[in-house]
């Protein structure tokens, strides 16, 4: 008989997409049942900037503080709803890459929580990150619709 698997530790992935915020408000609940610790993460998508952005580094840095500011909204909310250990973390790059190649490995989750969908229109028909993460992903991944 194949072994019960126990979760202590739940990365989310965030992105502000109407899935991303279900499968945030999933994971709350998840971890909290478990008495789990919970890492919600967001990735700064490199090719949502134009050359000029990327080669200015100052605008890469204000936009992950940015976006490391808006993070810390999601761990209030995650402590409010009783979550004890929240952790928030910003990486760069193409999400599911990022996320299966240097978070998980990083950070060392049980499970991912993660929305379907994050693009809308044309974007989304090129593959989906939801996907690449189940595939490639080496723990258990929970993608939420």
């Amino acid at each position: 008989m194949a072994e019960k698997k126990v979760f202590k530790h739940v990365l989310v992935g965030v992105d502000d997409s109407e899935d991303a915020l279900l499968a945030f408000d999933y994971a709350i609940g998840f971890a909290k049942r478990r008495d789990a610790e919970l890492t919600i993460v967001s990735v700064l998508e490199d090719h949502n900037l134009s050359v000029y952005q990327a080669l200015d580094k100052d605008y890469i840095h204000g936009e992950r503080a940015d976006l490391e500011v808006h993070l810390q909204d999601y761990v209030k909310q995650a402590q409010a709803a009783g979550v004890e250990k929240v952790n928030a973390l910003v990486t760069e790059g193409n999400p599911g890459e990022a996320i299966v190649k240097d978070v998980i490995p990083h950070a060392k989750p049980d499970v991912l929580v993660i929305g379907s969908i994050s693009k809308k229109g044309l974007r989304r028909r090129f593959g989906s990150q939801a996907a690449y993460m189940a595939k490639y992903a080496p723990i258990s991944v929970l993608v939420i619709r």
